[in-house]
C-alpha cells in the first residue's frame, strides 16, 4: 500500500526545512514591500507562505494538487491564491513583480521544449522591469556523485515522530540529464520509491536561454550569501529582469 498525500507531504516537509536559500528569496522579496510576487513550483508551501506573512500577495502554482492541500492548511495558506499546474495556468500578463522558483524547480522542468516554454510565460505574466530569480545546481560540482546508497543514506523525523530512512541512487547520467530514484522506508514496511529527472545546465547555458526569452541577468552566484560560482555550495543562484 502506499503513501496518502498527506504522508508524502508531512515526509517532503521532514526533509526540506527552512534553510539559507529561504532567507536569500525572502530578503529578496522583502526588498519592496507589498510585492505581487508568483512562486512557481511552490510544493507544499514553505517559502509560499512565508512571503504572505511578510505582507505580499502571492499565487503559489504546483502540478501536485496534494501538495497544494497541505500547503493551503499551513497558517497564512488562506491568504495565498493557489493553482494546480505548470505556467501555462497563469493567463493575466504582465501580473506579477517577481518571480521565484525555489528548490531546484527550475531543473525538475527537464526538456529543452517544455524550459523555453517556461521562461517565456514567466516572461510574459511579470511586468516590465519584474525580476525573476531562481535556483539550480551548477554541474561543475557534480552533486549527483554523492546520490548514492552509501553517501545519502539518512534518517527523517516527521512531525508526529514517524522516522523514515532514506537515501538516493541515481541510475543514469546522460546530455546534462540526471535520472534518480528516491528510497523512503517507514516503520510499518512501506518502501516508497519515485524516479526523477534533473536538467543540469552550465552558467552560460541558463544566461543564453534567459537571453533568447527576453530576460537581462542581472547577477549569478555560487552560493546563498553572495559568492562567486564556483566557490560556494555548488549553486547557481541566478536574478535576471524582464
Amino acid at each position: 500500500m502506499g503513501l496518502t498525500d498527506e504522508q508524502r507531504a508531512a515526509w517532503y516537509d521532514a526533509e526540506n526545512t527552512w534553510a539559507a536559500d529561504d532567507d536569500f528569496f525572502l530578503a529578496l522579496a522583502n526588498e519592496r514591500p507589498r510585492r505581487r510576487i508568483l512562486d512557481l513550483g511552490c510544493g507544499t508551501g514553505r517559502l509560499t507562505t512565508a512571503l504572505v506573512a511578510a505582507g505580499h500577495q502571492v499565487t503559489g502554482v504546483d502540478p501536485d494538487a496534494g501538495a497544494l492541500e497541505a500547503a493551503a492548511r499551513k497558517p497564512h495558506g488562506e491568504k495565498v491564491g493557489w493553482l494546480v499546474g505548470t505556467s501555462s495556468v497563469l493567463l493575466q500578463d504582465a501580473a506579477f513583480d517577481l518571480a521565484l522558483m525555489t528548490g531546484h524547480v527550475a531543473q525538475a522542468i527537464v526538456g529543452a521544449e517544455e524550459w523555453a516554454a517556461t521562461l517565456a510565460d514567466l516572461h510574459r505574466v511579470l511586468v516590465p522591469g519584474g525580476v525573476l530569480a531562481f535556483d539550480s545546481r551548477d554541474p561543475d560540482a557534480r552533486a549527483w556523485e554523492r546520490w548514492n546508497p552509501r553517501d545519502s543514506r539518512g534518517e527523517t523525523v516527521l512531525a508526529d515522530g514517524t522516522r523514515v530512512e532514506s537515501w538516493y541512487e541515481v541510475t543514469r547520467v546522460a546530455d546534462g540529464i540526471v535520472t534518480f530514484v528516491d528510497h523512503g522506508v517507514f516503520p510499518d514496511g512501506t518502501h516508497e520509491v519515485t524516479t526523477a529527472q534533473l536538467a543540469f545546465r552550465s552558467q552560460q547555458r541558463l544566461r543564453d536561454d534567459l537571453a533568447r526569452a527576453g530576460f537581462d541577468v542581472e547577477r549569478v552566484h555560487g552560493g546563498w550569501h553572495g559568492e562567486p560560482v564556483g566557490q560556494g555550495v555548488g549553486e547557481l543562484v541566478v536574478v535576471a529582469r524582464r
